[in-house]
């Protein structure tokens, strides 16, 4: 049983949080590799999520005759290929390159954008957002300026329900249901309404109005700016003036947001969609093939992966969407709410890091088999204090250290000082089990 708790505690900073960047950027592409204890691992940008099926076997090729074999997703909707070799470089550029993944090689590690995953498939939304995706994608491989962008910088185009809204991107565009567009810097709820069709230009406008704010500072983020996100936004709306921008000042909060629920997404037409899950974000050769053939024999030929790590199959037809959903399942997919492994999510751990102090992705395996309860909050193992890759919001918080694990509930960026749980599997589930519980 957990022991009752010290005061609550202040997350420590992680990649990403408002510091001061002393070094260069120095995020991972699909040409600039980082290594890693388990060999070279590669980071391919995909806007919006948007794979062809086509694009996805080329992926699954690649990490299966270059790396380890396994298709890992982002918390970006990006795709990893690790356990690379460290003379395949140049293979994979070329063969990226012809899968029409890497059009501009001096912006590939700057094409960040999260885009609503349901959009124009459920009938939600204010505004489908795909003509936004290509014209900014567009825009960013055509700005000198752009280029400068660090790979962490991050843009999001929210259909109008709010879902990447809430995943604190430097800049959000957000259709509203006037037929303009919000632009949101950082997470202020001074927004600034703009007409939607210049929406894609907005956002880059202002990409370009940080970066000459951050000259100097080291910032890679909004949040690193010395003057937070206030000046900026300022600064942009003035820039967009200055460009002939129809501009108007308003408030609009964050959106809580929510992944798209998993299971079959009924559609306003005849087709429906699939959204699925990726067990830790990572799927085996047999998983993904599963994944592309179902989208091109009975789809619509095309994925969206998600920024919670998981894959929407659209255009299925609506008779055999229920048996196809089953399909995914047998592959061992996470289908639906009641799976164990729904919302449970983790950093690469041991062997992969040589920080990490405990192989926690086997651990999380171990605990969900040991009968780990399924809950409405998130679940997040962490190898060591950085705790990559977490959620954002209320999760429930599980890190390795020296002599087991610290399992507590973290909320607003605080939490609890947990004692420490043991590393035995079914004492872990208990743990976890017990912070889901109380967490919700």
């Amino acid at each position: 049983m957990l022991a009752a708790m010290p005061p609550p505690a202040t997350l420590p900073a992680q990649p990403g949080d408002a510091v001061s960047r002393a070094r260069g950027d120095a995020c991972p592409g699909a040409l600039r590799l980082h290594r890693a204890d388990d060999g070279a691992l590669a980071r391919v940008r995909v806007p919006g999520g948007v794979l062809s099926a086509g694009q996805a076997d080329g992926l699954r090729e690649l990490a299966g005759r270059l790396g380890d074999g396994e298709v890992h997703l982002t918390s970006r909707g990006n795709v990893q290929l690790r356990g690379l070799g460290e003379e395949c470089g140049g293979e994979l550029a070329s063969r990226t390159s012809e899968m029409g993944l890497l059009p501009s090689e001096r912006h590939e590690r700057v094409r960040n954008v999260v885009a609503s995953p349901l959009s124009g498939l459920d009938g939600r939304g204010e505004r489908e957002v795909r003509p936004w995706l290509s014209a900014l994608d567009a825009l960013v491989c055509a700005s000198e300026e752009a280029a400068g962008l660090s790979g962490r910088f991050l843009f999001a185009l929210d259909d109008g329900r709010g879902d990447v809204d809430a995943l604190g991107a430097d800049v959000t565009l957000r259709a509203r249901g006037d037929g303009d567009a919000d632009l949101r810097i950082g997470a202020l709820e001074s927004v600034a309404r703009v007409p939607a069709d210049e929406a894609p230009r907005a956002a880059l406008l202002a990409a370009e109005v940080f970066l000459e704010a951050a000259a100097g500072s080291g910032a890679w983020r909004v949040t690193d700016l010395p003057g937070g996100a206030g000046p900026l936004s300022d600064a942009v709306v003035r820039r967009l003036l200055a460009a002939g921008l129809p501009v108007a000042r308003e408030v609009v909060p964050v959106a809580e947001g929510a992944p798209p629920a998993l299971g079959v997404v009924t559609g306003p037409g005849d087709t429906d969609a699939l959204s699925v899950g990726l067990p830790l974000g990572r799927a085996g050769a047999a998983q993904w093939r599963t994944l592309t053939d179902l989208a091109r024999r009975y789809g619509s030929g095309e994925l969206r992966l998600t920024p919670w790590r998981g894959v929407v199959v659209p255009g299925v037809e609506r008779g055999r969407a229920a048996e196809l959903l089953d399909v995914l399942d047998a592959a061992g997919l996470v289908t639906g709410p009641r799976s164990p492994w729904t919302g449970v999510g983790a950093c690469i751990g041991r062997p992969g890091c040589a920080k990490s102090l405990a192989d926690v992705r086997g651990d999380a395996a171990a605990t969900v088999g040991a009968g780990a309860a399924v809950g409405t909050l998130p679940v997040h193992w962490s190898g060591c204090e950085r705790r990559c890759g977490r959620p954002r919001g209320a999760w429930v918080d599980v890190v390795a250290g020296p002599d087991g694990y610290r399992v507590s509930v973290v909320r607003d960026g605080r939490r609890d000082a947990p004692p420490c749980v043991t590393d035995d599997p079914s004492v872990l589930a208990t743990a976890v089990a017990t912070a889901r519980a109380t967490g919700t």
